[in-house]
Formats: C-alpha cells, structure tokens, sequence
C-alpha cells in the first residue's frame, strides 16, 4: 500500500518530536531571561503560589503558551525541511 503524500513519514514524526523538545527548551531558556529583564524578577515556576500577581502569572502564561506554539511550528516545519533534504539527497545518489 502506498504512503499517502500528505501524511508525516515516521522520519518527520522523530524529527519533529526532538526538535520541539530542543525548540521549547531553548524557548523556555530565553523566555525566563527576557522575563528576568522586563520585570527584574525570576520567570514564575509555580502560577498556583498565592504570593503570585494575578496579572503578573496571566502575561506569563500567555506569552509561555505563544512561545510554545512558535517553538512547535518552527520544529515542525525544521523536521520536514531536514528530511526533504535527506530524502532528495538520497534519491540523487539511486540514480
């Protein structure tokens, strides 16, 4: 049965799954020194401590969701680019 074209290949799958791990380590890393910056306090760790400013805990949720969602499209996207690369290198050396 033939792989439909549309569907991930197991290589984008792996790829992307790495990537995003790397992509949303290196985001969260970026995330707590700019928030360090901006605010002068440390990133929040826990959005339930009651000593944590309402509005304070919601900037950063939402910015960390944005920042997730921006490293998850940028590994996605990275993974098909890096196996397209692999797959047309390949197919140039079977011919």
């Amino acid at each position: 049965m033939a792989q439909n074209e549309t569907e991930p290949t197991l290589a984008v799958k792996i790829g992307t799954i790495a990537l995003t791990f790397a992509a949303g380590w290196a985001a969260q890393k970026a995330l707590a020194l700019v928030w360090k910056q901006v605010t002068g306090n440390d990133a929040p760790t826990k959005p339930d401590d009651p000593e944590l400013d309402m509005v304070q805990a919601t900037v950063f949720a939402a910015v960390a969701a944005g920042t997730a969602v921006l490293a998850k499209r940028v590994a996605a996207r990275g993974a098909q680019r890096a196996v397209a690369r692999i797959a047309a290198r390949s197919g140039s050396r079977a011919h």
